[in-house]
């Protein structure tokens, strides 16, 4: 492989200005600029992109070059050079004689705007350079993304594979839009200033066939899309210690740096060798928000009032010992979320409970931060999965007071009212302390209860008959100190016996 590089690179080292043009025409790369520029980006075309149909096209272009040059006689070559004007500008526009005249190479047209480049140039354009063959195996999966519809596979999951034996590994990759993919970015609508709902997205996950992967990053992970680094999520601090911090593996949005034209692309993920294995896929998807997804929910998730009825004599008949289940089983209409009214009462078909929290804080709670986690049994609760109550849906519309209602066994229903609080005023006797309000034994008039509606609380008087402990316990007080003041909610002078 090394030695047909290297011949490769030397027969590309000796083309002209129209070889070039040609060759980097066969494999959808720009064929403006200088000669040294087009000498430039075939040798590298070469060193990261050289399939056997590149190969081939190299080596039919040097031979049918230097073919017909040997053959003819060299004072036909001296009469076309004596021909030929003095200044050789024109030579930058040329196109190459066998390529015009009966030459069996096809002629494409590689600007024509219906062009399908990952159709016409196959894997090898779309694809991880330098990866060996190897024997055929499974595709790896990646998990469905509720927030993200895939409108194409511009490269399916490819595993990371080392060059050599050094930690940090170098995988590029080169890829190309068609005219269709560009249009769709550029009319796409803004989620917010400088990021479009149709995107170009990196995932990577681990190498494993048995199931779908989730979003996994390797250790000391890179993107650079052509001359740029991309940025990639980074840790969420963690204040616990001895816990390492959290990384969230998410898509890469690699749409800002890209070249939205025919050019092609280039992206080189740069990741750590410790062992194990990573793929990488390339995908054009629509990023949906969580009101879209809420629509979409409400469309194809309301679960039928009947249905839920149906549900409800189930769950109360499936445990008949226990007394919830002979009695009944209450159901908060309070969000566990936001503490809230719920709105759009919603859970997951896997959950094993009827309590439901509000849709629309769910969706926008996993669009900040994607656990999709149920807040009432804390077990996965994917998008996939969620339904809208219908049931309670419309008790929400009929019992407008409560905040609780309990389901009986024959799937009805009745709302579970709160007891107001009792009054918090004194209902035992009061006790009169002697002070300035007790002036000649005469005790002060008791709080007036017509505001609140009551009878009057009873009074003792205990300062007139105090017997002769009482009076030696308070002179002892009296000569270890004045008693520490208390504050009292009541009339001054009066204290709950209670």
């Amino acid at each position: 492989m090394a030695a047909e590089l290297v011949e490769a690179k030397n027969m590309v080292m000796s083309f002209r200005v129209s070889d070039l043009q040609m060759l980097l025409g066969f494999v959808g790369r720009s064929k403006s600029g200088l000669k040294h520029e087009l000498v430039t980006r075939a040798l590298q075309l070469v060193q990261f992109d050289c399939s056997p149909e590149v190969f081939k096209k190299i080596k039919e272009l040097y031979e049918t070059r230097y073919a017909k040059k040997t053959t003819e006689p060299l004072q036909q070559q001296q009469q076309q050079q004596q021909q030929q004007p003095s200044h050789r500008s024109s030579d930058t526009l040329a196109i190459h004689p066998s390529y015009d005249h009966g030459s069996s190479l096809p002629k494409t047209s590689l600007t024509a705007p219906n062009i399908d480049y990952p159709v016409l140039y196959g894997k090898y354009l779309n694809g991880l350079s330098r990866v060996p063959s190897k024997i055929s195996k499974p595709d790896v999966r990646l998990v469905k993304l509720p927030f993200f519809d895939v409108v194409d596979e511009l490269l399916k999951p490819t595993e990371l594979v080392p060059q050599n034996n050094e930690k940090l590994q170098d995988s590029p990759c080169i890829f190309a839009l068609t005219p269709r993919q560009v249009e769709l970015i550029r009319n796409s609508r803004d989620l917010q200033p400088g990021m479009k709902s149709v995107q170009v997205v990196l995932r990577i996950c681990y190498t494993d066939t048995t199931c779908p992967q989730e979003d996994q990053y390797p250790p000391n992970i890179a993107v650079k899309v052509n001359h740029s680094f991309c940025s990639v999520p980074g840790y969420y601090p963690s204040n616990k210690p001895g816990v390492e911090p959290k990384r969230p593996c998410r898509p890469i949005n690699l749409t800002n740096l890209m070249y939205l034209s025919s050019a092609t692309n280039r992206i080189t993920v740069t990741w750590g060798n410790y062992g194990k294995s990573y793929s990488v896929g390339l995908y054009l998807v629509r990023q949906l928000t969580s009101t879209e997804l809420l629509q979409r929910l409400k469309t194809i998730g309301v679960k039928h009032p009947e249905l839920c009825k149906t549900l409800v004599k189930e769950k109360l008949r499936l445990d008949p010992d226990s007394e919830i289940a002979t009695t009944g089983v209450r159901v908060s209409l309070i969000c566990p979320l936001v503490k809230m009214r719920l709105a759009i009462p919603c859970r997951a078909e896997t959950c094993a409970h009827l309590q439901c929290f509000d849709a629309v804080f769910y969706l926008q709670m996993n669009e900040k931060k994607p656990t999709w986690m149920c807040p009432v049994c804390d077990k996965p609760a994917p998008y996939d999965q969620l339904i809208i109550d219908g049931l309670l849906s419309k008790i929400l519309m009929e019992c407008q007071e409560a905040d609780e209602i309990e389901f009986l066994v024959d799937g009805s229903w009745c709302p579970i009212k709160i007891e107001k609080e009792r009054s918090c005023s004194p209902q035992c006797p009061i006790l009169v302390l002697a002070g300035s309000s007790a002036i000649n034994g005469q005790l002060p008039p008791p709080p007036s209860s017509a505001e609140n509606g009551k009878g009057s609380a009873e009074v003792v008087d205990l300062t007139l008959d105090s017997s002769s402990e009482e009076e030696d316990d308070e002179e002892e007080e009296e000569e270890d100190g004045p008693p520490q003041k208390r504050r009292c909610s009541y009339e001054k002078g009066l204290l709950s016996a209670c």
